[in-house]
């Protein structure tokens, strides 16, 4: 063989192993950690989790990211533990090589994951923990948010409560960071709109140990023209039922933070509160081209209409793989710089990652309960847009420590 044959041989082989290696890395994975509390409260992170692998499906029937790269997800469930939260997010970085981290459902989970991502330069989009220290007291360079906070929350309910004619209020909310921020927001918002409103009682129970008699008992004998409700999940269905019984709700307005969504509403039945004002999700009479082709390809998929729960896994993942194509690599901080200012369709339509503090601005839907067929539904419904309900950029500053 000459000399020239040997050269085009040796070029054919190489241009043959570059192939092959580049159809190797373009086939290698790209991997995702998610954390959630699955056997916690699993009326919401089951459909977050069929959200998320909707979304995945999707991304990857598409092609994948980076040149046909797959997305794939390392799952695990906390417990809604903390220290087990954080253990699990330690091995999906270090063991099983995850590119960033997703979900928590629980505030003080979330802030605990949140704190490792800061230390271990890991990017961590916090899907669903609503305490406003996430992006605000506690926040850092590598996490973002994507759910309205409590502060966003309850100005949008505030809007509301503002135009009743109550002046004394009582709140009950469960007993850690959560229910905590989103009373001392609500209080402070509506002070603030209503200097004449009081506060005369607080009731705090622990999160899904809610003793149901004694704290309507407590809210009563305080007698006030309205109630602030943070309870979720068994203890909303628990202090609905006592708080009926006992005439608790009776020519009082209530106003109520997540009541709306189906994870909640719907197991109340026939037992839903009417009139109280809600935040939540109408998810069957939402008719936008965004939200209907989601519902319908979600419904396909599993044979089950969306909770508000699959809406946030759903576009967590969305705003991942957006996040990945435009940084155009799955190095940490190029992924970080490339959440900043991020702009995705969600099916509540559009959402931004801002920069400023990390908070995506999707809204919530603010409307009233209603009873229907037997069961409760949504009425008088808006979507509330949630860059309308963010504070002022000095204002953020002053709360959010500098990168």
């Amino acid at each position: 063989m000459n000399r020239f044959a040997r050269t085009a041989k040796s070029a054919v082989l190489g241009a043959v192993l570059a192939a092959t290696a580049t159809t190797a890395w373009a086939a290698d994975p790209i991997r995702i950690g998610e954390i959630n509390s699955y056997t916690g409260l699993p009326a919401f992170t089951i459909p977050y989790r069929n959200g998320w692998e909707l979304a995945v499906e999707e991304v990857n029937a598409k092609g994948g990211l980076l040149g046909g790269r797959k997305l794939e997800v390392v799952s695990r469930d906390d417990s809604g533990k903390p220290e087990d939260a954080v253990r699990i997010a330690s091995e999906l970085v270090n063991s099983e090589k995850v590119v960033a981290l997703a979900g928590t459902f629980f505030s003080h989970i979330g802030l605990a994951v949140s704190d490792f991502a800061a230390r271990n330069k890991t990017l961590f989009i916090a899907a669903e923990p609503l305490t406003d220290a996430v992006t605000w007291e506690k926040g850092n360079r590598y996490t973002f948010r994507l759910r309205p906070s409590t502060y966003m929350q309850a100005a949008m309910l505030v809007e509301e409560a503002a135009k009743l004619p109550a002046k004394r209020w009582v709140t009950v909310a469960p007993n850690y960071e959560y229910g905590q921020s989103a009373v001392a927001s609500f209080k402070a918002l509506l002070k603030a709109k209503r200097p004449d409103v009081e506060f005369v009682s607080e009731q705090w129970p622990a999160q899904g140990k809610i003793d149901a008699g004694s704290t309507v008992q407590a809210l009563n004998a305080a007698n006030p023209d309205a109630i602030f409700n943070v309870t979720f999940g068994p203890d909303l269905s628990k202090f609905v039922r006592e708080g009926t019984t006992r005439g608790l709700f009776d020519n009082r307005a209530v106003v109520s933070l997540l009541t709306g969504e189906p994870e909640y509403l719907d197991p109340l039945k026939g037992e839903a509160p009417e009139g109280w004002i809600v935040t939540g999700y109408p998810q069957e009479q939402v008719d936008t081209p965004e939200h209907k082709a989601f519902r319908d390809a979600y419904m396909k998929r599993f044979n089950d209409y969306p909770r508000l729960g699959s809406i946030v896994g759903y576009s967590t993942f969305q705003a991942l793989a957006a996040a990945i194509e435009k940084a155009g690599s799955t190095d940490t901080e190029k992924l970080v710089d490339a959440m900043k200012g991020l702009n995705i369709t969600s099916p509540l339509g559009p959402v931004t990652f801002r920069a400023i503090d990390h908070q995506a601005t999707m809204g919530a839907y603010v409307g009233k309960v209603a009873l229907k067929g037997g069961k409760g539904v949504m009425v008088d419904w808006r979507y509330a847009d949630g860059a309308k309900y963010l504070p002022a950029d000095d204002e953020v500053a002053k709360r959010r420590p500098k990168e």
